[in-house]
């Protein structure tokens, strides 16, 4: 069945010429490796190709090959009616755990597009046209690796350096349990073709702006805890973010902090964009599916790692979600 999966995900490249990669909203590591990844192989093919994202590559990937060709939408550039300038037929979503995650890109898409869908995540519900889809996969990147080898193509350092972005960023530094001996097999291919692990672990994993510093310092003010302390949480606002100088990839990791407490199985985090709109990450010590939870509000995601977003009032949203976590709990 995968191998099948391949065969039709490389035909789908090799048969058609251009094309519309486009990834999720708020693109992060393996978003934006994965859309440099395949604008590499299409440009090895000889192919066309335009890549789109709603959201800006984050400051810190824009040393990826290409990833300042990627072009980003943002409030102004949605063309009057929803009508793009021009529209495409063959296109490949990456990274995308469902079709609402490509978010204003889709009025890019021809009405008789055709889309090729990879993906990891295990909510994903198969939406393209071909499906290239694996769910025990570490990342999005690990399953371009295995296209690039069913495409027959020998990775340089710029697309070696992509997909290792892609791993890394998605195990967090190789330490999740999706670290798998194959994970590894690739990395040690990846840093043989160039990829250049340490200064990439030290870029990517452990600098930090100053807004994050002290965002993190005013969300863990707020960390709290659950009677029975398996559950734990903050929060930060748009606020927030404008008086600490910081920006929405400077959110990224904050999560972890009330997770990693001992003893606690699910830490989240509400950010809040509105007085009714709020978005909750969600990730799990292993025990609870959180991608379930996520699921009840409409979100999705991974067992350990999932998100939602909510259009109600904050303490409103807190309630309602570790209400359901609860729930989950529970049910262990």
């Amino acid at each position: 069945m995968w191998a099948e999966q391949l065969k039709e995900a490389a035909a789908f490249i090799r048969d058609r010429d251009d094309f519309l990669i486009v990834s999720h909203v708020q693109p992060d590591g393996d978003a934006i490796s994965s859309t440099v990844t395949v604008a590499w192989m299409l440009e090895k093919l000889g192919k066309r190709y335009t890549m789109l994202n709603e959201g800006a590559v984050p400051s810190r990937l824009r040393f990826l090959w290409k990833s300042s060709d990627i072009h980003a939408l943002d409030n102004n550039d949605q063309p009057e009616g929803n009508s793009p300038v021009r529209q495409y037929r063959n296109v490949i979503c990456v990274d995308c755990a469902d079709y609402a995650r490509v978010g204003r890109t889709a009025a890019w898409f021809a009405p008789d597009a055709e889309l090729l869908n990879i993906d990891h995540h295990p909510t994903n519900n198969g939406f393209g046209r071909v499906n290239l889809m694996k769910f025990h996969a570490a990342a999005t990147a690990e399953i371009l690796f295995e296209l690039l080898d069913e495409l027959g193509m020998e990775p340089d350092a710029d697309v070696a350096t992509a997909i290792y972005t892609g791993l890394l960023t998605d195990t967090g530094g190789f330490r999740y349990s999706s670290t798998s001996p194959l994970v590894m097999a690739m990395a040690s291919r990846l840093l043989q073709a160039g990829a250049n692990g340490p200064e990439l672990a030290e870029h990517l994993l452990e600098r930090m702006t100053p807004g994050q510093l002290r965002i993190l310092q005013r969300g863990l003010s707020r960390l709290e805890l659950s009677e029975d302390e398996r559950i734990a949480w903050l929060w930060v606002t748009s606020e927030d973010l404008e008086e600490t100088g910081a920006t929405n990839e400077d959110l990224e990791g904050l999560v972890n902090y009330p997770r990693n407490i001992e003893g606690v199985e699910v830490g989240l985090l509400f950010k809040q964009n509105g007085e009714q709109s709020v978005k909750v990450s969600m990730r799990s010590a292993g025990k609870v599916n959180v991608a379930e939870v996520a699921q009840r509000f409409g979100g999705g995601g991974h067992v350990r790692a999932a998100g939602c977003r909510f259009t109600d009032p904050l303490p409103e949203v807190i309630r309602l979600t570790i209400e359901e976590v609860r729930k989950a709990l529970e049910a262990l």
